[in-house]
């Protein structure tokens, strides 16, 4: 397990440069630093309920709130620009064209107004769907309609698409997920790749093909979903370190292992756990995507979102990923990290 007192000072170990071994990766221009930003589902799931939860529900109204919440509460200016969505937002059939549709109740105005909206703040729109035959929730996938849906994400304005693997088949994964990307780039709109590849792969006991998903994805998940608890936090932090020789080479600036979701500011973590969780993503070079309530965050939590000098090191240009140095036992609650960035007096 992680103990409580690799918090912020874990990131003092962070001060020694070393040589970066370059891999051939995707070359769009794009996540040169880990992506930030806002995501829906860890706090707010499949809720589309808007009758009875007009708030909570997975509405346009809710994207629009938090896109105005990243600007006027300072997360923009910290670096977090991504206002995505998840599962849940579509409607449950194709338009008469084959074009996929947001549900009509929920996002009257269209996801292109909503884009619309969130560039009109000078924040980035981000997309998911899914490479099978259906999203996770039993919404339709892509699977069959690859180039008309990268159209139509370019036409809407997406900046950043996650590709999840529910309904699929793992073994096609390694054709698919490229092809998609290509359909992306031949939209010629600049489009942030997510992929969930090796962890479908991964969990049928198969061996990525991390050059590929490399050159195609601008980051990955490599395991389990975050879920809103401490012990869902140690167990991805564990399997990073358990498995940090084979996952450490693949990252570096346009391409990055994805730990999953910032879930501070939620229910599950104390206020030390969120500090753990903040520094360690820092640590891993981990994207920096946030899944909470910015409405009603306690400001202490605010705080370790904010913390200038831990995200300079999540977004330090080398793009290294920090390792595991010690674990004295399994069942050991003491770990070291140690990463390497260009600025080494960025801790004092």
């Amino acid at each position: 397990m992680l103990t409580l007192t690799t918090m912020f000072k874990a990131l003092t170990l962070a001060c020694i440069l070393a040589l970066w071994i370059g891999v051939d990766a995707l070359d769009n221009g794009l996540a040169l630093t880990p992506p930030m930003g806002w995501m829906a589902w860890e706090r707010f799931r499949c809720n589309v309920d808007c009758t009875n939860d007009p708030d909570n529900c997975i509405s346009e109204s809710l994207f629009m709130t938090m896109s105005d919440l990243l600007v006027s509460e300072g997360y923009a200016d910290a670096g977090y620009e991504v206002v995505s969505l998840d599962d849940c937002w579509l409607a449950d059939e194709r338009d008469v064209d084959g074009k996929l549709q947001p549900d009509p109740l929920r996002f009257p105005s269209g996801l292109k107004a909503l884009g619309d909206y969130i560039h009109a703040k000078g924040l980035l729109f981000g997309m998911y769907e899914d490479y099978g035959t259906h999203t996770c929730a039993g919404y339709p996938g892509i699977l069959g309609h690859l180039e008309t849906d990268a159209n139509t994400f370019a036409e809407w304005g997406v900046d950043y698409l996650k590709l999840d693997g529910c309904y699929a088949d793992p073994k096609d994964m390694d054709a698919g997920y490229p092809e998609f990307g290509q359909y992306l780039n031949a939209t010629n709109r600049p489009i942030v790749y997510s992929c969930s590849w090796p962890d479908y792969q991964r969990e049928e006991g198969m061996t990525p093909d991390w050059e590929s998903i490399i050159k195609t994805c601008n980051l990955w998940r490599n395991f389990d979903d975050i879920q809103d608890s401490w012990a869902s936090v140690t167990s991805i932090v564990d399997y990073y370190g358990d498995n940090q020789d084979s996952i450490i080479p693949n990252a570096g600036p346009g391409h990055w292992n994805d730990p999953d979701m910032l879930i501070i500011g939620n229910f599950g973590l104390s206020y030390d756990q969120a500090k753990v969780q903040m520094a360690l993503w820092a640590i891993l070079a981990a994207p920096l995507i946030m899944s909470n309530d910015l409405r009603d965050i306690d400001p202490k939590f605010k705080a370790i979102l904010l913390n200038k000098e831990i995200i300079a090191v999540d977004q330090d240009k080398l793009g290294i990923q920090g390792r595991r140095l010690s674990k004295v036992s399994l069942s050991s609650i003491v770990q070291v990290y140690q990463r390497a960035v260009v600025g080494g007096s960025l801790m004092s």
